[in-house]
């Protein structure tokens, strides 16, 4: 995987944390951003504070499970299709696609099904449409910035590779800080716990609570399928995001879950978004250091 260029998770320093520690209450050591943010892509943020054992440490790793696969509506399928193409290098960056009456001829489907997935793909940065001109592959990036988070799937296809996702949770949470959080008199919030990979190796893991009053249908989607970001931005627009970053040492759990080495740090983003005035999500967002960058322009 070629790495993103950018401020790395050793130049930031490190906190030393317990790994028996609840931690939605520590403060690391090394704070690097804190900000408040108006956007209109990204969906997905996390719990109260960082932690090394999520609140849930327990019932987490009892209850790991896959979830059951999802048949794909048609304009999702067509999405797949683009990303595999532009993923083994059939279409190049800059490259011209094909039209949308030669897709509705190959897929036998209505025009406004691939309207669909060329528009979701152009918001996503995977596409560039020019009118008059046609619809060509979005060159390639190589930074996630602070500012704009995209989906980590969309990452990993423009940079040439394949994303595969592990879900490990997907259950209802009555964990008092993640309703906390999420600004819930009462639970059950919903939980998840996503491990992605690029080419087979993992460099996320995903630990994110859901507000049922924003996304009800969360627990039935196959996230192996559509990652969270990727669902709720679909879903809801996003008016509102908080963010912070650490330098920090995940617990035992995480730190397998992601094949690294005991005393490795990782790069966590804390992330909490809003739906109107409601909190929809907060997430925390493990990258091991030695695979992931964060950069980004102000």
């Amino acid at each position: 995987m070629e790495p993103v260029r950018g401020l790395s998770v050793g130049e930031l320093g490190l906190q030393r944390v317990d790994e028996r520690h609840d931690g939605y209450d520590t403060q690391p050591t090394h704070e690097v951003g804190v900000n408040t943010i108006t956007e209109t892509h990204e969906a997905g943020h996390n719990p109260a504070q960082p932690d090394g054992e999520h609140g849930a440490g327990a019932t987490r790793r009892a209850a790991c499970k896959e979830t059951p696969a999802k048949a794909m509506p048609a304009y999702e399928q067509i999405k797949r299709y683009v990303i595999r193409r532009i993923s083994e290098g059939d279409w190049k960056p800059g490259g011209l696609i094909p039209s949308e009456a030669e897709l509705v001829k190959e897929f036998g489907v209505a025009r406004m099904t691939v309207s669909r997935a060329l528009r979701e793909l152009t918001a996503e940065r995977v596409l560039t449409r020019v009118q008059g001109s046609g619809t060509f592959v979005a060159p390639q990036r190589y930074e996630s910035t602070v500012l704009e988070i995209r989906n980590i799937a969309d990452e990993i296809a423009a940079r040439g590779h394949r994303h595969s996702a592990r879900v490990l949770m997907l259950e209802p949470s009555d964990d008092p800080r993640a309703l906390e959080a999420l600004g819930l008199a009462s639970g059950p919030a919903f939980h998840s716990c996503i491990v992605h990979s690029e080419e087979g190796e993992p460099i996320q893991y995903e630990d994110r609570y859901v507000n049922p009053k924003v996304f009800p249908d969360y627990l039935q989607q196959d996230f192996t399928v559509e990652t969270p970001n990727h669902y709720m931005v679909r879903l809801a627009p996003i008016q509102r995001a908080e963010f912070r970053i650490y330098a920090q040492k995940p617990d035992a759990y995480v730190r397998r879950h992601l094949s690294m080495e005991i005393g490795e740090p990782c790069l966590l983003l804390w992330r909490r978004t809003w739906v109107g005035d409601d909190v929809a999500t907060s997430v925390q967002l493990w990258h091991p250091a030695s695979r992931f960058h964060l950069a980004g322009n102000v």
